[in-house]
């Protein structure tokens, strides 16, 4: 994968006639949402602009963290690489969400890839402005535990399935958690827009290793294939495959 290193150097501060727009999304988020009108125009004007490109690297493991963002609209990935060079996507954070804490607590490096995925742009807020929120509002405070809580527990819980699952029940409990997003029919799940190395990403595995879990759903009649294309047609059965030991389900169906 090829990085692209980048600075915080394309930060601009934003004009007056923008303060409404920050203090309403300001007002949206979970971490502020508690806030007053006169607090949140005091973060407003503390708070800087990013416009990311697609691919545009934010930060990478060990770098010294001292910023805290929010993702105003596009996509963020956070992600680890391997040494040979598989992706393992730990996030994918969408407009709203917040991530770079790291930046609150010791030893403040950062610990993972984050790179835009499309266009995007982002709030940044110095550590110097978040101690201070820290110090003066608890409500913030124990907003970003939260944060850090969830994300822990996320972690957790793909540490595990990892460690405990087989690639096959990993990958049907994906493309049901994809479909869910992408549709409101779970007669007609579908997940789009994905190759077998986006999923391979999402799972850290080789794309080789993907795309036979999916061959393998495929004969077993669970879904239906093409380019960037998955109609789930068996819903009930990946649910099952996402909670068992999906091999013996399969040679049991094949027999």
């Amino acid at each position: 994968m090829r990085e692209k290193r980048t600075s915080q150097s394309g930060n601009v501060p934003l004009s007056s006639n923008q303060a409404e727009d920050k203090i309403s999304f300001l007002a949206q988020t979970a971490i502020f949402r508690q806030l007053s009108a006169q607090d949140l125009s005091a973060i407003e004007q503390n708070l800087t602009s990013l416009l990311c490109s697609p691919g545009r690297i934010l930060y990478r493991p060990g770098e010294q963290s001292n910023t805290l963002f929010f993702v105003k609209n596009g996509r963020i990935q956070l992600y680890h690489l391997s040494t040979d060079g598989r992706k393992l996507i730990t996030a994918t954070l969408e407009t709203g969400a917040c991530f770079g804490e790291q930046s609150l607590y010791t030893p403040h490096r950062y610990t993972t890839f984050a790179e835009a995925i499309g266009p995007a742009t982002l709030y940044l807020l110095n550590k110097a402005e978040i101690d201070q929120l820290l110090i003066h509002h608890t409500a913030v405070a124990g907003a970003l535990m939260q944060l850090i809580g969830q994300r822990l527990a996320d972690l957790e819980t793909q540490l595990i399935n990892t460690t405990f699952k087989s690639v096959t029940a990993r990958l049907s409990e994906l493309l049901l958690q994809l479909a869910d997003t992408q549709a409101g029919d779970f007669d007609e799940l579908t997940v789009n827009g994905f190759s077998h190395e986006e999923l391979a990403d999402r799972l850290g595995v080789y794309r080789e290793t993907v795309s036979t879990a999916l061959r393998e759903l495929k004969d077993a009649r669970a879904i239906q294939l093409s380019r960037k294309h998955i109609a789930i047609r068996q819903p009930d059965l990946l649910q099952h495959l996402s909670q068992t030991d999906s091999k013996t389900v399969l040679q049991r169906r094949e027999h």
